[in-house]
């Protein structure tokens, strides 16, 4: 009886023989295939790798920035004083000016100011412009304009009705100008010279008129007494028999020809500039 052959060939330790359309292995970046993936146990001796220390999850709260402490200022409303808020308001430019020796600043305040707000500004940049602006060359010509342009913008404050509606209060306007210190320190000086000025021109015409300072007209046979020097005659006529006489007059040079006699003494030209007269010792 025949015995049948064994199902794997003749070769029982032949490796099977291979499918004729079989796929060849996937590369190490194979793609996956789509479906959940079955789940792979942990080897033995390898642990489970545990999260990240710092992961994005925070175990405690971030802080969270405090407020600003001071808020931020309002925003004026068109028309409104851009100090205070407050209405009516108008258009304006206040004007400063400092000079140090050969250093000068041009200062300006511009925008919308109410009445009060106005005010304060302007008293407050004309009073230092009044002693902060003489101080170098040219701002002895450059404050005085200052000073007038900043009447505009002044009069257009006093105008206004007082200011109302505002987000703060207004600025105080103060003193007015003229009773304020740094005023003083410049009045004070210009007042001195104001009175000065014309003391000394009525002083000038009154010795002019009384004739002061004039050199007298002499004539033949007066005396004279000098309370001056020659360089700077100060002649007197005096009585000829009086201890005071020093020099009596000889003659009067009316022509270019004439000259006066040896050790006589020559008068300053009489009041019409003209004629010198020769003063001889009188005694």
């Amino acid at each position: 009886m025949a015995t049948p052959p064994p199902p794997h060939g003749p070769y029982p330790y032949a490796p099977p023989p291979a499918e004729p359309y079989a796929q060849q292995p996937a590369g190490p970046y194979a793609s996956q295939p789509y479906g959940p993936q079955p789940y792979v146990p942990q080897q033995p001796g390898h642990p489970a790798q545990a999260p990240h220390p710092y992961a994005q999850q925070h175990p405690y709260p971030q802080p969270q920035s405090p407020p600003h402490p001071y808020a931020q200022p309002y925003a004026a409303a068109p028309g409104c004083c851009q100090l205070c808020g407050a209405q009516p308001a108008v258009q304006a430019t206040v004007r400063g000016h400092q000079g140090i020796l050969y250093v000068m600043r041009f200062l300006s305040r511009k925008g919308m100011f109410c009445r009060s707000c106005g005010l304060a500004t302007y008293r407050e940049m004309s009073a230092k412009t009044l002693w902060q602006g003489w101080w170098s060359p040219l701002s002895v010509a450059i404050t005085p304009l200052t000073l007038l342009m900043n009447l505009g913008p002044r009069g257009r404050f006093r105008k206004l009705a007082a200011p109302a509606g505002g987000f703060r209060p207004s600025l105080d306007p103060g003193k007015s100008l003229l009773r304020r210190p740094e005023a003083m320190l410049f009045l004070v000086p210009m007042a001195l010279v104001a009175v000065t000025v014309p003391a000394l021109l009525a002083l000038g015409l009154f010795v002019d008129g009384a004739g002061i300072g004039k050199a007298p007209t002499l004539a033949v046979g007066d005396c004279v007494r000098n309370e001056g020097d020659w360089q700077d005659q100060d002649l007197e006529i005096v009585d000829c028999g009086s201890a005071d006489a020093q020099y009596k007059v000889t003659r009067r040079l009316d022509t270019s020809k004439a000259h006066c006699a040896g050790g006589d003494m020559l008068a300053d030209p009489s009041p019409d500039k003209a004629t010198i007269s020769c003063l001889s010792p009188a005694r």
